[in-house]
């Protein structure tokens, strides 16, 4: 993994969206929050839930090196 990077993860609609499942993205900042890193990537979706190393997260976690961040967002179905 490069230095400074995180492997960040779209699920569901949000991988049809923006057409890729994973992908390997610098930190902007060193301290750099989940929304901050979301705002940058242009992620957008009501409902949205974040996981990072597969633990549940708040938009304020503040994200390190090596980390994997999964975008969630809400399951629907009929």
């Amino acid at each position: 993994m490069a230095k400074g990077a995180v492997l960040v993860l779209l699920f569901g609609r949000l991988q049809e969206e923006h057409g890729w499942h994973g992908r390997l993205v610098e930190l902007p900042q060193p301290l750099t929050t989940v929304a901050q890193l979301q705002q940058e990537l242009g992620i957008h979706c009501a409902g949205l839930r974040w996981a990072v190393n597969q633990d549940f997260a708040t938009p304020d976690h503040l994200l390190q090196p090596g980390d994997e961040l999964a975008f969630l967002p809400p399951i629907t179905g009929g």
